[in-house]
């Protein structure tokens, strides 16, 4: 009886059928999976339509040298399943700029050799791409947002549908063009304008994930008094003797005093995230989404037509609730910072 696949390695192989055009090889990633599953080689080869040996071959093979391409002698063959697993979790927590790097751990960690372009076949069966990671704070501790996830899903069950609970933030677009990626023909250079002003529009706001209802204001700067104008606007969005649970980060003007006593005074309870755990506040998604639509490869040439532009995103925003759901949820998950491989 071979070793259980772990559920990363089902989730790799499950990826890989999905993206492999050779059925012969869908075929040998379906055997291993239903072994995994507990079918028997018979039963396997009823459903492929396959013979036993066929399919008890595809298995070993699998299981003792990680082969599933049918090609003999290629790179995928030359690691065990405990081999590949290992190396597949050191690459999830160090990032090497070049494979030659990668070619040299495993000769130095498993005692193979492999050639560039052997390893980087590897590492594509296996789902791994070059691109850039994600920036995350360098003080963010995983052990608070743990702490912080836990302390949510519980206020979440006690406040049930009576009493709202709204993530805010502020976001302070600029007046630039934010250049990103797009589907360019290749070959063009493709040039778009950029404003030389770069005024901003300065927004709180918050969204509460039950309905994705938005509230969001704007104002000269962000204090600690557009912090109480926004929880007005909060109280009259939520009219009623409820109370109205506030999650926010911990800027100066969020934990000023005079806030505090405010929010209280009028039925708002506030809520602070753990340091530097943006990724713990669904608002930023939102702030995504209006970039995407306002900010992202477009020039507005006077900023009347930039605050426009803002204006009209959160008239209609609120409108696409698929949007909403699909891209705003309180499925968190936790930051800390990685290791790098120069």
């Amino acid at each position: 009886m071979y070793n259980k696949l772990t559920r990363q390695t089902r989730n790799n192989l499950i990826t890989r059928h999905r993206k492999e055009r050779d059925g012969k090889v869908r075929d040998r990633i379906k055997a291993v999976l239903a072994y995994d599953d507990g079918y028997s080689y018979s039963e396997i080869a009823k459903i492929l339509l396959l013979d036993d040996e066929t399919v008890r071959r595809h298995i070993d093979d699998y299981y003792s040298n990680n082969k599933l391409d049918i090609e003999s002698g290629g790179s995928q063959s030359k690691f065990t399943q405990i081999e590949a697993e290992k190396l597949i979790s050191h690459l999830s927590e160090v990032t090497y700029l070049h494979v030659k790097d990668i070619c040299y751990y495993v000769k130095q960690e498993f005692g193979k050799k492999y050639s560039i372009s052997g390893m980087t076949k590897w590492l594509r069966n296996n789902d791994f791409v070059y691109k850039k990671p994600h920036a995350v704070p360098a003080k963010a501790k995983v052990e608070q947002q743990q702490e912080f996830i836990e302390y949510y899903n519980k206020l979440k069950a006690e406040a049930g549908n009576k009493e709202p609970i709204y993530f805010a933030d502020s976001v302070h677009p600029q007046h630039q063009t934010k250049l990103a990626n797009g589907w360019i023909l290749r070959g063009e250079r493709k040039a778009i304008p950029t404003t030389g002003r770069q005024y901003r529009v300065n927004i709180m706001g918050g969204i509460c994930l039950n309905g994705h209802r938005i509230v969001q204001t704007q104002a000269d700067k962000i204090d600690a008094y557009a912090i109480a104008t926004f929880l007005v606007m909060l109280r009259k969005t939520n009219p009623g003797k409820y109370l109205i649970h506030l999650i926010l980060d911990n800027a100066g003007y969020n934990r000023d005093s005079s806030v505090q006593e405010f929010a209280a005074s009028i039925g708002i309870k506030l809520h602070y995230l753990p340091p530097y755990s943006p990724n713990l506040n669904p608002i930023e998604r939102l702030w995504k989404i209006m970039h995407e639509h306002v900010t992202y490869n477009k020039y507005y040439r006077k900023f009347a037509d930039f605050t426009e532009a803002i204006t009209d995103f959160f008239k209609t925003i609120g409108r696409k609730k698929r949007l909403l759901r699909s891209r705003i949820t309180d499925n968190f998950q936790t930051l800390g910072s990685m290791k790098f491989a120069f």
